[in-house]
């Protein structure tokens, strides 16, 4: 089958890993976000994310088919949506987008997406934040969801992939990609903003969170929450229970 591009038109879609509404979810797709169609098996289709290669099966209803120079229209000066949620009119009716979603980097009251044309109803104040510990900090008290992306429902590396991507870095999806890339950091010479991955008893990356000031981290463990660091591992706030074993410091 020839390449096959596509963009997501709901406001969050599951990403599976199989074609099945009863296959765990391995990740998100947002509004706006380019995909490549990798397999048609109706009602499913096997996509690959642009921003991020991550492969798994979505609702094929879901997206819309773009020719390629649709697609790099839509890209040419795209942005992401930094408010926690906004309407947009579309052509299916009105629609709410959530913080990260696809949007024009320069605000204009309407857009186009290929051949459908969107309006913004809440114009979207896009938020600043000085690095991406106090970006982090928005999405405090988040309950953590496998493979969530959104202030609604986010993992650990989803925080991490979806923090970092606001300010320019774009990370894989998982914790054990995302411990690939950066500069490794000595645990005395921590700076704000820098990546911390833990590891299981057999020495995988299973965890990742953004350390602070003050061997303070940000991390999404049954919510997203600040805990201690220390050379061993995360130290729980409230029981001082260590919770993580430290197996690297990264810069990116």
């Amino acid at each position: 089958m020839s390449q096959k591009l596509a963009y997501c038109i709901v406001s969050i879609s599951p990403i599976r890993a199989e074609a099945s509404d009863r296959a765990e979810m391995v990740s998100q797709l947002l509004f706006g976000e380019i995909v490549q169609i990798e397999e048609i098996l109706s009602p499913w289709c096997k996509i690959k994310s642009y921003m991020d290669n991550y492969s798994g099966y979505i609702d094929l209803k879901h997206v819309y088919f773009l020719s390629e120079k649709e697609v790099n229209r839509w890209l040419d000066g795209i942005g992401l949506l930094t408010d926690l949620q906004c309407r947009i009119k579309t052509p299916w009716g009105e629609q709410r987008l959530v913080k990260g979603s696809h949007i024009p980097f320069e605000f204009t009251p309407e857009f186009m997406i290929g051949n459908h044309q969107f309006q913004f109803i809440d114009e979207p104040v896009q938020q600043r934040f000085s690095d991406t510990y106090e970006h982090a900090l928005i999405y405090i008290n988040t309950p953590y969801l496998w493979g969530g992306k959104t202030p609604f429902g986010i993992d650990c590396s989803g925080l991490t992939q979806m923090v970092f991507r606001f300010h320019e870095i774009n990370l894989p999806r998982d914790a054990n990609q995302q411990v690939d890339y950066g500069q490794l950091i000595d645990f005395e010479d921590i700076e704000r903003g820098d990546l911390a991955f833990f590891a299981n008893a057999e020495g995988r990356i299973i965890h990742v969170g953004i350390c602070g000031d003050e061997n303070s981290i940000v991390h999404a463990s049954g919510w997203v929450r600040i805990d201690r660091l220390n050379s061993d591992g995360i130290i729980h706030s409230t029981t001082g229970l260590q919770t993580h074993q430290l197996h690297s410091i990264k810069r990116m």
